[in-house]
């Protein structure tokens, strides 16, 4: 690896005396550097047919608008995997013209439900398991809950660059460069 991801100081363009002085610029551009490795658009992509499994079993438990479904996979992947409205709104649409599911609008939602034909389509497939079972969230990509670490990690720093006295800003450095080598020390394990 280069010195832009190991013992070199850090992040690409970073200096190696964070802590000495007053910090310059060369923080932001590495908090910027580790935000934009985790917050890549790519995020977790799944099939079309895994997002259209994962509707008719949720549907098949009770009716939901598009919403509940998204938040619904996101909380059942454990967070590796947050299908987009862009996804599930044309898989929902795409549905109804098959005649599997039925819209019902109340307060400016929709709710969608399954027809029989759809409670049978998913009963079919009910002995698989669901998508969000299926894949580890190595799969998903930059989703999880390690970039979410990383990016309020990121912004505490950016707090502290803010906001903190030189002291605190040299404290911070010591505690960002150990958590350095305490990640790596965890890939050496194993």
């Amino acid at each position: 690896m280069s010195d832009s991801y190991m013992g070199g100081g850090g992040f690409a363009g970073s200096s190696s005396n964070w802590g000495q002085g007053a910090p310059g610029p060369n923080l932001w551009d590495a908090l910027n550097q580790l935000r934009g490795m985790f917050e890549q658009k790519a995020g977790p992509r799944m099939g079309r047919g895994d997002v259209r499994a994962a509707v008719l079993a949720l549907l098949a438990e009770k009716p939901m608008h598009g919403y509940q479904i998204i938040s619904e996979i996101a909380e059942r992947s454990g967070g590796a995997w947050k299908p987009s409205a862009g996804s599930v709104y044309p898989t929902l649409q795409l549905l109804t013209d098959e005649g599997l599911v039925t819209a019902e609008e109340a307060d400016g939602r929709k709710t969608y439900s399954l027809t029989e034909a759809g409670r049978a389509e998913a009963e079919a497939s009910a002995d698989r398991p669901a998508p969000w079972q299926t894949s580890s969230p190595r799969d998903f990509g930059p989703g999880g809950a390690l970039p979410k670490a990383g990016i309020e990690l990121a912004q505490a720093a950016a707090q502290i660059q803010r906001s903190g006295t030189p002291e605190q800003v040299k404290q911070a450095v010591e505690v960002l460069d150990d958590a350095r080598r305490r990640l790596y020390s965890i890939l050496a394990q194993g």
